[in-house]
């Protein structure tokens, strides 16, 4: 995997923009802060929160990410609708009962969470009938209401077990919505927040998507793979596709199905090399940097928060796709008595796990703002500021659950990620990391994966 590195000098540490702009090709030298907001003396407890949640969990497109960027403005004509019209009404309540958790949580006040449980209370009630008529329920409107409910859910810790209440319907307005939803900036962003929500899902838990699956995929089909992102959630989607249909055949395989085990196998090896390339063909101002540290330890760094997010990403799917292999190739053996051969493609594909593990390991400092980009300590806000943006620690919180509990962790690396993503819960407000970090091993929430028997064996590395 490309990278790049230097070792930080007392030089390097007082120049640091000349050697961000001329060595490293790295704008910026720690993760994007948080804005702070002025507050106006007659401002509603609403109109806070909204600004708030605007700042902590929107992201005008930077080129890696855009995350609800459309909502401020969408938020505002709803606002000034008319009173009687439910799609407006309906995203206005979705969207102050989302911000007013998510200012409860920092501000420690739960009046504001009853309030915003109330909104939540009104706003699921709306969005119901919406969809019971369907030129409402295409609307983008709806479809943004959907999403940030799903976020009030995920700050509010509230999902069943580990899955969403809302991967459902985002899969039925995603097919109902179809291609045309991509042919404006809105519609494209608001296609690919839910796609990857229930992408996610279905890769991290091993659930067959639910409704609209086939359009769906076609759709992804459409977007532009010469970008990074799309291209990532493409070759993601095949590797989706790949785990729902293998997984429903494994524990009944006979002697009659090696071949369409092979062809699995093969697929899979594809898809591996496929991740493997993605990596080598970005920006150079993509690349990780690699930080050497006083202690003489290591750490990842990279050009923003956006970008360390999608790299976070990556390689939790490699090691889930690296993991599924591992069982494939296990059936087989168990089939062909060729255990030796087996053996061979076990012990590389731990040695990737093991080392996409510990690059998200090596990248969890600059991802919740510790660091700056040369591995420099950022000191703690006087003002109560959070380190990062909500959006930032949100985003963390599947791929680090997946890596805890399926990437091969040393005991280190396992307190590393369940600090992290306490950190999240705790400092950023979002109470699923509290549940995410509570099922950091095998438990009952995640018995639709398969037991990785491979977990605790000897580093390779």
């Amino acid at each position: 995997m490309r990278k790049r590195s230097i070792t930080p000098t007392d030089s390097q540490r007082s120049s640091r923009s000349s050697s961000v702009s001329h060595s490293t090709s790295v704008s910026h030298s720690s993760p994007e802060l948080p804005l702070i907001l002025p507050l106006v003396a007659d401002s509603t407890w609403e109109e806070r929160a909204v600004c708030h949640f605007f700042d902590q969990f929107t992201c005008v497109s930077d080129e890696a990410l855009n995350h609800l960027g459309f909502l401020p403005s969408l938020y505002a004509t709803c606002r000034d609708s008319r009173p009687d019209d439910p799609v407006s009404s309906c995203l206005k309540l979705a969207t102050e009962a989302a911000a007013l958790i998510t200012l409860s949580n920092h501000m420690k006040a739960p009046p504001l969470l009853l309030k915003a449980r109330g909104y939540y209370g009104l706003a699921l009630h709306g969005l119901r009938r919406l969809l019971g008529t369907r030129s409402q329920a295409v609307k983008d409107e709806t479809f943004a209401t959907m999403v940030i409910l799903s976020i009030f859910e995920d700050i509010a810790g509230e999902r069943n077990g580990l899955y969403s209440s809302h991967t459902k319907g985002f899969g039925l307005l995603m097919a109902m919505r179809g291609e045309s939803q991509l042919s404006h900036a809105q519609g494209r962003d608001l296609f690919i927040c839910a796609y990857a929500h229930t992408l996610i899902e279905s890769i991290v838990l091993r659930t067959r998507p639910r409704h609209g699956s086939t359009s769906t995929e076609l759709i992804v089909g459409q977007l532009d793979g010469s970008e990074p992102v799309p291209r990532l959630i493409q070759t993601a989607t095949k590797i989706g596709q790949l785990f729902a249909e293998s997984s429903s055949h494994q524990g009944s395989l006979d002697i009659d199905n090696i071949t369409q085990l092979t062809t699995w196998i093969e697929t899979g090896n594809s898809l591996a090399l496929e991740m493997a390339n993605w990596s080598q063909h970005l920006p150079d101002h993509w690349l990780p940097l690699i930080v050497s540290t006083a202690t003489g330890g290591s750490l990842m760094t990279y050009q923003n928060a956006s970008i360390a997010a999608i790299w976070t990403y990556y390689r939790a799917a490699r090691i889930s796709l690296q993991r599924h292999l591992l069982d494939l190739r296990r059936n087989l053996a168990s089939l062909v008595g060729d255990n030796q051969a087996s053996d061979v493609h076990c012990h590389a594909a731990l040695e990737e796990i093991q080392e996409m593990t510990s690059d998200t390991c090596r990248s969890i400092p600059f991802s919740l703002g510790d660091v700056d980009a040369f591995g420099q300590s950022i000191p703690t806000s006087t003002e109560g500021r959070p380190p990062i943006r909500a959006l930032y620690g949100y985003l963390m919180l599947w791929p680090l659950w997946y890596v805890l509990t399926f990437g091969m962790c040393t005991v280190a690396q396992m307190e590393q990620i369940r600090s992290a993503l306490g950190s999240v819960g705790s400092v950023l407000g979002i109470k699923l990391a509290f549940i995410l970090a509570q099922q950091g091993s095998m438990s009952q929430h995640a018995t639709a994966l398969t037991p990785n028997p491979y977990r605790f064996l000897p580093s390779t590395g």
